[in-house]
C-alpha cells in the first residue's frame, strides 16, 4: 500500500497497480485502438482513393494522430481515468494526491506513451515499471500521476478470542494508559492469528507483546498466568472499559443519536383532571357496570365514558341493591351539573 500524504496532512492508503494487471488492460486498449484504426483506415484509403500521394500520406499521418494518440488522451479525460482497458481490470488513473486527474496529465501520458510504449512496443514501460517502487512507467512520472487498484478486496472482521472466565475481570484496576496503539493493534494481530503460528513461534511472540505490556503498564504480569491468555484478557478489559465510557457519554447526552435511557415523558394528569359520568346500573345497552375506559395523551378520558372511581361507585350501589337517583335518559348530562369537573358527553352509551 502507498501512503500519499495529502494537502490537508491526511494520509491515503492507495494501492498501486502492478505490471500483469497494468499489462493486461495496455493489450486490451491497444487492441481496441488498433482496431479501430485499421477500420477507419481502410474507410480513408477507398474514399481518398483518387487523391494524389502526398494527399494520402498526410490523411494517413493524421489518422494515426487522431486515432492512437487523441483517442485515448480524450478516453482518459473524459473517464477520468479510466479507459476500456482498465475499466475491465479495476485500475484507474490518479494524480499524486489521489485526486482525479485532468486533460494535462493525460495528454503528458499519451504524449510520451507514444515512445515508451507504440514505438518501443512497450518495452521502455515494462522496464520503467518493474524499476518504480509504485509500478509507473516515465509518463506517470512526468504527468505525476499513478494507476491504482479500484477492486480492493474488503476485509474481513476477525475475532478476538475471549479470555479464560477465571481472568474476566482480574485486570480492572491495571493503567492502560501508556499503552501506544501499535502495541493494542499488534496485540490483535497476534490474537487473531494466534492459531495460525507455530506453538514455539506463538509462544515466544506472545511472550515478548507481554512483556512490551507489562513495561507500559508498569505492572507485571501476574506468574503461572500463560502469557496469550494475559494478552486476551487485558484486551478485554480495555474493550470493557470502551463500552463503559460510550454508555457514560450516552447518560450523560441524552439526545445523542441511540439513546434509550433517557426520562420517560410526563403525562399531565393532575393539571386536568377527567370527566366523570353518572351512570344507572340498570341504563339499557350498558350490561350491568361498564368498565373504565383508558384515558387519552393529555389525561382526558374519552367523551361519555366513565372514569375508574365512578364504575367502581356503581358497583357498590349495584352490589348493596340500592338503585340509582338517576333515571336512565340522563347520562353523562353535563346541563344540569355543578361540580367542578363536569364535561359535555356526547350522550351515547359505550360499547359493552
Amino acid at each position: 500500500m502507498s501512503g500519499v500524504v495529502t494537502g490537508d496532512a491526511v494520509v491515503l492508503g492507495l494501492r498501486p497497480a502492478r505490471l500483469p494487471s497494468r499489462a493486461l488492460a495496455l493489450l486490451i486498449d491497444l487492441a481496441l485502438v488498433w482496431a479501430a484504426y485499421l477500420l477507419i483506415s481502410v474507410v480513408l484509403a477507398m474514399a481518398t482513393a483518387s487523391l494524389d500521394e502526398a494527399a494520402g500520406m498526410a490523411v494517413s499521418i493524421a489518422t494515426f494522430v487522431l486515432v492512437l494518440v487523441g483517442a485515448p488522451i480524450a478516453v482518459e479525460t473524459l473517464s477520468h481515468g479510466r479507459s476500456l482497458g482498465k475499466l475491465a481490470c479495476g485500475l484507474r488513473v490518479v494524480r499524486d494526491d489521489g485526486g482525479p486527474i485532468r486533460f494535462r496529465h493525460a495528454l503528458v501520458r499519451g504524449a510520451i506513451g507514444v515512445v515508451e510504449i507504440l514505438m518501443t512496443f512497450g518495452a521502455i514501460a515494462c522496464i520503467a515499471s518493474l524499476v518504480s517502487a509504485r509500478g509507473r512507467r516515465i509518463g506517470d512520472v512526468f504527468a505525476g500521476t499513478l494507476v491504482v487498484r479500484e477492486r480492493v478486496p474488503t476485509a474481513r472482521s476477525v475475532y478476538v478470542p475471549p479470555p479464560p472466565p477465571w481472568l474476566v475481570g482480574r485486570f480492572t484496576e491495571l493503567d492502560l494508559s501508556g499503552v501506544p496503539d501499535d502495541l493494542w493493534l499488534a496485540i490483535r494481530q497476534y490474537l487473531t492469528r494466534m492459531n495460525q503460528l507455530d506453538a514455539e513461534v506463538g509462544r515466544s511472540l506472545a511472550e515478548r507483546l507481554a512483556g512490551d505490556l507489562a513495561t507500559c503498564t508498569g505492572t507485571p504480569a501476574p506468574a503461572g498466568v500463560p502469557a496469550g491468555a494475559y494478552l486476551a484478557a487485558v484486551v478485554n478489559e480495555r474493550q470493557t472499559r470502551d463500552t463503559r465510557r460510550a454508555y457514560a457519554a450516552l447518560s450523560v447526552n441524552p439526545a445523542a443519536p441511540g439513546h434509550r435511557g433517557g426520562p420517560a415523558p410526563q403525562q399531565a394528569h393532575s393539571a386536568h383532571p377527567a370527566p366523570t359520568a353518572h351512570y344507572a346500573p340498570g341504563a339499557p345497552g350498558l350490561h350491568g357496570t361498564p368498565a373504565a375506559s383508558a384515558p387519552t395523551a393529555a389525561g382526558f378520558a374519552a367523551p361519555g365514558s366513565p372514569s375508574v372511581s365512578t364504575a367502581g361507585a356503581a358497583a357498590a350501589d349495584a352490589g348493596s341493591g340500592h338503585a340509582a337517583s338517576a333515571p336512565a335518559g340522563r347520562i353523562g348530562d353535563g346541563a344540569e351539573g355543578t361540580g367542578p369537573g363536569r364535561a359535555a358527553a356526547t350522550g351515547f352509551a359505550p360499547p359493552a
